[in-house]
């Protein structure tokens, strides 16, 4: 069974982060890891409290998934912090890391910032070279590219600097009232857009983890770029269009959709 690893936050309500990308690597068919950045105390309303890990305990969560059981590919979310942030890229480093998608979370879909200036820029300068495909929204896009994404266009522009800058895939995803449901994925020198079905699901808690995981976990299986973004866009589709509807803010999606079997039922 192939492996994969995701570098992130848990969410105490499971929509998102380390649960989120635990289910979708599950339902993805690759066995599952983790190394936690930081405890949520949150729902679908909102975040009540954060308490971070220090980056010497993340270092001892890498080292004891590194030297036992091997990542045939890593997924990176929200990270908050310069420490921690240098003890990722320090370690994916030593280890060799392969595969490894970086999910760039640093502004939040009302367009605050979720992360520092100053580890923002360890994320570009440590983190993002290492990476094999970034997965920034349109807001993301715009901070790590310095340009204004306003149409398709924009997109493509954004998306070419930001590859040639750290030397990586980028997927570009819509969403932001551009492109809704159509994300551009660019590598070397060309692009590729991805239309995904539009589907009127309030509940989206959790979408751009889930998506990055999946991508990872079809990496881990050996699919080719285009064929890992293009799975893990119809595995989210089915996830959203099974309308799961719980709790009384933004809810989850449902990552189960597909299980089948005498335990699910």
């Amino acid at each position: 069974m192939k492996t994969a690893l995701t570098i992130a936050g848990s969410d105490s309500s499971g929509g998102a982060g380390i649960q989120a990308d635990i289910k979708t690597m599950t339902a993805n068919g690759v066995y599952a890891m983790s190394a936690v950045t930081a405890l949520t105390a949150q729902n679908t309303t909102g975040v009540q409290g954060i308490f971070e890990v220090s980056p010497e305990f993340l270092a001892q969560q890498l080292d004891s998934v590194f030297t036992d059981i091997r990542p045939d590919a890593v997924k990176i979310g929200m990270v908050s912090s310069t420490g921690l942030i240098t003890v990722i890229a320090d370690k994916l480093k030593q280890y060799h890391a392969d595969n490894i998608v970086v999910d760039p979370v640093m502004v939040a879909t009302s367009g605050s910032k979720l992360i520092s200036d100053d580890a923002i820029d360890a994320l570009k300068q440590y983190l993002l070279p290492l990476a094999a495909v970034l997965t920034p929204n349109i807001p993301e896009a715009e901070v790590l590219s310095g340009l204004s994404v306003k149409t398709a266009e924009d997109m493509v522009t954004a998306a070419k600097a930001i590859s040639e800058t750290y030397h990586c895939a980028v997927l570009c995803k819509g969403g932001h009232q551009l492109n809704d449901a159509n994300d551009l994925l660019y590598r070397d020198g060309s692009f590729r857009w991805f239309n995904g079905r539009r589907i009127d699901n309030p509940n989206t808690h959790g979408t751009g983890c889930t998506l990055s995981s999946a991508i990872a976990s079809n990496l881990a299986k050996g699919c080719d770029l285009g064929t890992a973004v293009e799975r893990a866009k119809a595995y989210i589709s089915g996830a959203l269009a099974a309308m799961l509807d719980l709790g009384s803010g933004a809810g989850p999606m449902n990552h189960a959709f597909d299980i089948r079997g005498t335990y699910a039922d």
